[in-house]
């Protein structure tokens, strides 16, 4: 078995303990593999369905310790790790995708600094410190343009909106104080999004194009096959290829991305981990985006990313999971809940993936 780390009977160490590590412990089960989840927050939905949690602070330096002698690899469900974190793991047992990924990913005036070092094009964008930078960006790239936080913002958070007429200063207000960056508005005739997954022998391989509908800032549907051209979804492709190389990255990413009305894609956001937009794979796919990651940092050989069916997932959000008995009725449908105890506005809850025949 050489060159793998997690072989079956083997434990998998994941970071994080939402919806994307329940995802990924279910995957890793169905290989044979255990996992340990270590996560602070004690009503995290992946200590459910996993063979041992840890509910301790990521700056707790004895229980990451621990946690590491415990496991024979790590991986992670979200990208905004604590870097002292990333650094205590990583001497302890292989960490992946690889500290990098994180460092380039996690601030967006880096990320989309190195994007455009490969020649992929982005919106516009400034780095925003303070209220004269604000005021020299929105000058240089108009409004309407979008304020954004450079970490932690997910779902529309941490971001708003500069309007004809918006007041400069009430804006970089809602920032916090944090540093930030301004990009030019994208008009966009589609957002879409494609999965890769990269192994050890840097194989690539990508998952179909999805194209993806938001309501309030939150991802509602992701769509397959696309709307799209051929030509569309072979750049969209070539992009998301380029990237997971560059960045020496094992394991899946998404890049989201925009389609402009004269059909160029422009990188929107790098997701280094399994991605919302990707959940349609665990029922269109002969292996889905979680087993695939599990796959790839593992050291196992990567899976077909090919697409059986035409799909529709649509995130349950709030109060919409409510309707989880009528949706289990239908013949189509497979319904995916997260365990989460209190439906919230905003808070994604579970999806619903339909699929049918395959078209194209």
């Amino acid at each position: 078995m050489s060159g793998v780390r997690v072989p079956p009977g083997g434990t998998l160490g994941i970071l994080g303990g939402g919806q994307l590590g329940r995802m990924l412990a279910l995957a890793a089960a169905e290989l044979g593999i255990q996992s340990h989840i270590y996560c602070p927050d004690k009503a995290s939905p992946a200590f459910q369905i996993a063979d041992r949690y840890t509910c301790a602070a990521y700056e707790d330096p004895a229980a990451l310790a621990a946690f590491a002698e415990s496991v024979d690899a790590i991986t992670y469900e979200f990208e905004n790790i604590p870097a002292a974190t990333a650094a205590i793991l990583s001497s302890a047992r292989p960490v992946l995708p690889a500290v990098r990924a994180l460092e380039t990913t996690a601030d967006r005036l880096t990320e989309k600094t190195f994007v455009r070092s490969l020649g992929i094009g982005t919106a516009e964008f400034r780095a925003v410190d303070s209220h004269a930078d604000l005021a020299s960006a929105v000058a240089a790239l108009g409004r309407p343009s979008v304020l954004k936080t450079r970490r932690f913002g997910y779902d529309g958070k941490g971001q708003t909106i500069i309007r004809p007429g918006s007041d400069l200063s009430e804006a970089l207000a809602r920032m916090g104080g944090q540093p930030a960056i301004l990009e030019a508005f994208v008009p966009f005739m589609a957002e879409v999004s494609v999965v890769a997954v990269r192994g050890d022998d840097g194989a690539a391989r990508t998952y179909d194009l999805v194209e993806n509908k938001h309501h309030d800032h939150i991802l509602d549907q992701s769509i397959v096959p696309s709307r799209l051209s051929v030509m569309v979804e072979d750049q969209a492709r070539a992009i998301a290829t380029k990237i997971i190389a560059a960045l020496d990255y094992v394991g899946v990413l998404a890049v989201e991305m925009f389609v402009t009305a004269d059909h160029n894609v422009r990188v929107n956001e790098i997701a280094p981990r399994v991605h919302n937009s990707g959940h349609w794979t665990q029922n269109a796919c002969l292996v889905s985006q979680f087993e695939n990651h599990v796959r790839a940092v593992c050291g196992w050989p990567l899976g077909s990313t090919d697409r059986h069916s035409n799909a529709v997932m649509t995130n349950l959000i709030g109060d919409s999971v409510n309707s989880w008995r009528a949706l289990a009725a239908e013949p189509n449908a497979s319904v995916h809940l997260y365990g989460k105890h209190e439906a919230r506005p905003g808070r994604k809850m579970g999806h619903v993936t339909r699929i049918f025949p395959k078209s194209r």
